[in-house]
């Protein structure tokens, strides 16, 4: 069982047996709610009567189980309604935006703009108290808190590639907003959903406090607390008891979608979807049992790994080769395949992109072979952060905003070490040193925002090797950056491979200048497919594709004497040509490249291309 499900155990338990309580009040072996005793009222605690009698001699704890139904049923139902209201509102007005967001999300907030309380005492003197009306009033109340979680959410969503993908495929918005969309809005609509349920709770305890919420003689919690008021001095147990049941229901339900949270959040499940998305083979349930390398064996051999959003290929059949020691370099425009490529070695694939063939061998350093493209997320975490690790091209977005540089390394190393205290902190201002953070005992203790882009860099860089990883994956680490820090952050990678020299590296970049100066080898992709493998230096000297040859003679590093420009675009995942991907944009393209697809050749031992005519390329 994993953790984030062990978790849900406690507080589950308890709130199934809240709900199984006050829904099995009918049936359970409880005193009349009305039934009226008044020679013993204010009697405490008895045998007949375990919390006492309250002001009329009516069974306190018989009354607590009834209250907690008409209260819980207020909270849950208003709360679930403006779930469903909210989260369409918030999915339409978020994905579609322009006028449909105005008459979704804009239209809602304007309940915004009046007091809570007051807007529920509205439509309760408008329709009268009672249970339906006040699940109305809360219903309206809080449909525009989901519709903003959501709508947040979603727009931070739909840009990403996955979303994008779905998009070119043709899929109707509808299912994409269902399918794809609503997965990964749901952790905050969790999280908004206990706040809601507390928040209703409240509000219909006040409101039957002032006579405006559940008519007497229904009981509920609010009218126990406003009758159990007038009695503080005479039996102040009245007041505590359904004070407790309150609090603590508000508490559990909070405990339990905080852990439902991390347990379903579809970011967290490796290779494709939420837990209820996730394709069930028979494979995947079976456990991956590591076996010993053969020697000599590479740090990491990708053999025709292909990545796939549904039935649609993102990458193709990708081979990749990494010894150790050895810095690969992933080269390529915009949307070729090779972040993904990276994203699928860490278990980190945006949800619905899952793995659909081949095998990515790593040695880890016992000596033993697994794969990591079977690899369940217990499997992964294993490895992740500890054997192999990654360096993002967004400093900002990766780092925590609100937790200190140092605890960040902190908790990154003692996710895979128990260190704890001075030995802890020593390590942490031994890994800013060590990336050239200046002035590292008074850095460590800032946030993010008070570092400069380089800086922030660095920190990323140091959180990647804090635990001295075999396996580095840099996903384009100086994009952002200007040409002088991107320069002394080359030269950071160029140390740490100094320092570290059996640690090997993948570089995914765009920029053959950094390819030149940082690898060993350069694997060249296009279109989700690798065009071209080699070492730098021959590959640059002497291109055997096309795409290759076109790309070094596009930069001014080239040396030639006028720069030339790739004709056309990168084509749609949805509309691949049926021969070779590169042939509508190769000036080399016969009517052969057009019809069917090139295998790969090996011009020499160490070289590999996928062209027909990789002869006559240079």
């Amino acid at each position: 069982m994993k953790a984030s499900t062990r978790k849900l155990i406690l507080p589950g338990t308890i709130v199934a047996l809240i709900i199984a309580t006050v829904i099995l009040a009918p049936v359970l072996p409880l005193q009349d709610t009305r039934g009226m005793d008044i020679p013993h009222r204010f009697a405490g605690p008895s045998a007949a009567h375990w919390l006492g009698q309250d002001e009329f001699g009516r069974d306190v704890l018989s009354r607590l189980i009834w209250g907690g139904r008409a209260s819980l049923f207020i909270a849950v139902g208003s709360a679930v309604l403006a779930a469903i209201a909210g989260t369409a509102l918030g999915l339409l007005g978020g994905y579609f935006r322009g006028a449909v967001e105005l008459f979704t999300v804009r239209a809602a907030e304007i309940i915004l703009c009046l007091p809570p309380l007051l807007l529920a005492l509205l439509v309760v003197t408008i329709l009268g108290a009672g249970t339906w009306p006040l699940i109305l009033a809360l219903t309206i109340l809080y449909t525009p808190n989901y519709a903003r979680v959501v709508y947040a959410a979603t727009q931070q969503v739909r840009g990403l590639d996955f979303v994008t993908a779905q998009r070119a495929m043709g899929t109707h918005p509808l299912k994409i907003l269902v399918r794809t969309i609503l997965p990964n809005v749901l952790p905050p609509l969790l999280v908004q959903m206990s706040l809601v349920v507390a928040s209703a709770m409240v509000i219909e305890s006040g409101l039957s406090f002032l006579g405006l919420g559940v008519v007497p003689p229904t009981p509920s919690w609010g009218l126990m607390i406003r009758a159990a008021r007038g009695a503080m001095e005479v039996a102040p147990l009245l007041l505590v008891w359904p004070s407790l049941a309150l609090a603590g229901t508000i508490l559990t339900f909070n405990l339990l979608c905080d852990r439902l949270q991390s347990a379903l959040d579809p970011r967290a499940v490796t290779a494709g979807g939420a837990l209820w998305l996730r394709p069930r083979s028979r494979e995947a349930k079976k456990p991956v049992t590591p076996v010993a390398a053969p020697a000599e064996a590479p740090l990491l051999e990708i053999s025709d790994m292909s990545i796939a959003v549904h039935d649609m290929e993102l990458v193709r059949r990708v081979s990749l080769t990494v010894r150790p020691g050895e810095t690969v370099a992933l080269v390529g425009e915009s949307g070729s395949g090779k972040t993904l490529t990276g994203l699928a070695m860490t278990g980190l694939l945006p949800d619905t992109l899952r793995v659909t063939g081949g095998s990515a061998v790593y040695t880890t350093r016992d000596g033993t072979a697994v794969d990591l493209a079977k690899l369940d997320e217990e499997g992964i975490r294993k490895l992740r952060g500890d054997e192999i690790s990654m360096v993002f091209q967004d400093a900002a977005a990766s780092l925590n905003p609100v937790l200190r540089i140092g605890d960040q390394l902190g908790e990154a190393i003692q996710a895979h070490h128990q260190i704890s205290g001075e030995a802890l902190q020593k390590r942490i201002l031994d890994l800013l040193r060590h990336v050239g953070i200046p002035d590292p005992e008074r850095r460590h203790r800032a946030y993010p925002h008070e570092l400069s882009g380089g800086q922030r860099q660095r920190a990323m860089i140091a959180l990647a090797v804090a635990n001295n990883p075999r396996l580095l994956i840099a996903d384009e680490p100086t994009t952002a950056l200007d040409p002088t820090i991107q320069a002394q952050i080359l030269q950071l990678f160029a140390q740490l491979k100094k320092d570290t020299p059996g640690m090997g590296m993948i570089f995914v970049t765009h920029d053959l200048a950094v390819v030149a100066e940082i690898a060993d080898r350069v694997t060249v992709m296009y279109a989700g497919e690798v065009v071209e493998e080699g070492p730098v230096a021959e590959v640059f000297a002497r291109p055997r594709h096309p795409y290759t040859a076109a790309l070094i003679s596009s930069v001014p590093e080239s040396g030639a004497e006028r720069l030339t420009a790739i004709p056309g675009t990168v084509p749609s995942p949805r509309n691949m040509p049926t021969g070779c991907r590169f042939a509508p944009r190769c000036g080399f393209a016969t009517a052969e490249c057009e019809s069917r697809s090139p295998k790969a050749e090996h011009p020499a031992a160490d070289r590999v291309t996928r062209c027909f005519r990789w002869e006559n390329v240079t």
